[in-house]
Formats: structure tokens, sequence, C-alpha cells
């Protein structure tokens, strides 16, 4: 692909726009989306978004344009990018893969419409009121991960030793879902008898430090929340599990092609999908008021078989067989 065609299907900087590209985008619609992670990480999301549109017969350049805005993991720069979008008139915003993302979109407008996707239970978090019917806005898909962060802790808690202590690494900075995370993770662990420990970072030198808490207290496993900020850090994670040989399972399928141990997990790229044909109907025309929340229906469970031996860990044939995907 041809810098200039990159540029315009992914949206980069308006300054690097040539004239001409910019003249057909004043001719279109554009969509403005906004993403608490980085272009890197959320690149097979941004195409599956793409395939969404282009199933109701969107296409980037052709009929349809897009301005990113990446908070890059800092949570606090979401109200000044969705601010800046509300500025610039899009007809839509999309947020993806980010809980503060989508509060900071309502807050910026209540009358562009928002299409979200997200990992915690919108009517909790005081996007919508409902999820059948909710007027306003606003509307998207949800994956709930703080349920499926549960159902993690399970599978952890089933493949390792019954006396493994087991942490939970969660990012205190987004609040509204550690809030729902905590419950719902002391209730799990008080039902399968698990010695859990939470373990917060909020960024990188954070996640430094709860490795070295690991290492130091001999932690057995860990489990990684579905946040977003996880998400731009994949690489480390990985890395320092590795190196640290500490069993981990996380939220996304990414973590596991890393050489992550297991992920449980929606099929995000899906829900993706499913946010892009909502932001092309709207663009035809429904309002969001009309559109219903949708809740992702399906979960995925990745194993990565050479990860397992490497750590030394057999795992069981049951557990393989429920697997929708095993790497090797």
């Amino acid at each position: 692909m041809r810098r200039r065609e990159f540029i315009l299907a992914f949206g980069g900087a308006a300054a690097a726009w040539p004239l001409a590209a910019r003249a057909q985008q004043a001719a279109m619609p554009v969509i403005g989306y906004l993403s608490g992670a980085t272009f890197e990480t959320m690149r097979d999301y941004v195409a599956a978004f793409h395939r969404g549109l282009a199933d109701v017969g969107f296409a980037v350049g052709r009929n349809v344009a897009i301005e990113y805005r990446w908070a890059e993991g800092h949570n606090d720069r979401l109200p000044a990018l969705a601010m800046d979008l509300v500025r610039r008139g899009v007809a839509v915003i999309v947020v993806g893969s980010s809980t503060p993302g989508a509060l900071a979109a309502k807050a910026a407008t209540q009358t562009v419409p928002i299409v979200f996707q997200i990992g915690t239970d919108p009517v909790k978090v005081g996007l919508v009121t409902g999820l059948a019917r909710h007027g306003g806005n606003i509307t998207g898909i949800t994956i709930i991960n703080v349920e499926l962060l549960a159902k993690c802790l399970e599978l952890m808690h089933n493949l390792m030793p019954p006396a493994t202590t087991i942490a939970v690494l969660v990012n205190p900075a987004n609040v509204l879902q550690t809030e729902t995370e905590l419950p719902v993770l002391q209730d799990t662990a008080r039902v399968l008898g698990a010695r859990v420990v939470i373990l917060n970072a909020r960024d990188p030198s954070e996640i430094e430090t709860a490795f070295a808490t690991l290492v130091r207290d001999r932690i057995g496993a860990l489990v990684v929340s579905g946040e977003n900020f996880f998400l731009t850090q994949c690489d480390r994670l990985v890395e320092l599990a590795a190196h640290h040989a500490v069993p981990t399972i996380y939220a996304y399928r990414e973590f596991v092609v890393a050489g992550g141990l297991m992920s449980y997990g929606a099929d995000v790229a899906d829900a993706n999908r499913r946010v892009g044909v909502q932001t092309g109907r709207i663009l035809k025309g429904d309002k969001a008021a009309d559109l219903p929340v949708e809740q992702a229906a399906k979960v995925e469970l990745i194993v990565n078989l050479k990860t397992a031996r490497a750590l030394g860990i057999t795992v069981p044939l049951a557990l393989l067989g429920r697997a929708d995907e095993v790497l090797e």
C-alpha cells in the first residue's frame, strides 16, 4: 500500500494529507475515531471496523473519511481528544475499546452520535440507561470483560496446583472498571477457595514493579485484566511473564499470538466489525437511540502449547478440548 493510501485509510495527521484528499474529505461524511490505545495495538480492530463499514456500503476514501485520535495509554488525554473531534464537526464519534473514551465522548457532546466498543457494563458505568431502549445519542457493543475476568481466574486456578497463589493485575486509573472488577474477583476467589493478590499498574513502570512483587512473594500465576492500557503493553507483559516464568492468562488473543500462555475473552475483532455496521447504519440515517446496545456473544479460549512446554506446564486434555484455538 502506498503511503498516501495508508494515511487515507488509517487517518494519520490531517496536516499530512494532500490537498486533493482534503477536498475529497470535505464532500463526504467524516467519522471521528477515538481510542485510548495506539494505532499499532488497535491495527487489527481498525481493520475489522473497516470491514463492518464495508458490509453496509462504506469505503474509506470513496464515500467516507476517518479522523483518528490516539491517547496512547494516557486516559487523561481522552476528554481533550473527544472535544477536538466535536469541534471538527464529525458526523459520528466511534470509540474503540475504551470505557474512559466512551465516557469522554459522552461528556463532550449530546448531539453527535457515538458508537462505542467497551469491556464493561454500559448501564453500570452510566453510558446508557438500558441496552434495548436507552435514548440519547449513544449506542455500541459491550464485551463485559469484568465477568470474563472471573472466568480467567477460574481457568488459571484449574490449571495450576491447588496451593498456588494467583495475582490479578488491574489498572486503578480506570476507576469505574476496577471498582466493578474487584467485587467479582473477590466473590470468585471465595467460591474457588483460591488465594488471590491484587496488583496495580497504571503505567509501564508500575508493571515492572508488579512483576518484582510477583517474584519477591513467589506468586505462582497471573491474570491480566482486559483494561485497555494493558493491551498497549502487550509485548512487554508477555516478555516479563516469560522472563520470570509466570503462567499468565490474558483477555485478548493478541497476547497469546505474542507468546502468552492463554487468553479467554470475547472475539474483539468481531465486536469492532459490528461497531462498523452500527456506524454505517447511522451514516445512512438511523438514530443511535434506535439501535440497541449489543453484547458480544462469541467468547474464545486460546492456548499456546509452545509456551506451556517452556513453562513446564501440562495442559489438561479437557482444557485443550474446550479451546477454540491451540497454537503450537
